[in-house]
């Protein structure tokens, strides 16, 4: 009687080996629309913004430092943060633009 109710069970387990990788698929398509998609949307838009910078923009920095752009070069941004008072950082942390008020 044991070897009757394992050939039963057999088959059903079998069965249900494709309804998982569906669910598995579903899961990652679920995840790449609402978390990899918007993510690398935001990358796109911050690196067309800093590909953008003009001299005399305001921006902000990672930290936090508000400032204005005074001269670019290919990796890095001079930025005036006060009267003669002036700073080098990577282009990469530079994250907002102030001088146009429909960007923030």
């Amino acid at each position: 009687m044991n070897s009757f109710v394992l050939m039963q069970a057999a088959p059903a387990a079998q069965g249900g080996g494709w309804q998982m990788w569906i669910m598995l698929i579903l899961i990652f398509v679920v995840m790449w629309f609402f978390m990899i998609r918007p993510q690398r949307k935001q990358q796109k838009e911050l690196e067309n913004f800093r590909n953008a910078l003009k001299k005399g923009d305001k921006i902000v920095t990672i930290g936090g430092i508000y400032g204005t752009v005074c001269e670019i070069k290919e990796d890095s941004v001079l930025i005036e943060v006060d009267n003669n008072v002036k700073i080098r950082v990577s282009k990469q942390a530079l994250v907002k633009d102030f001088s146009d008020p429909t960007r923030q």
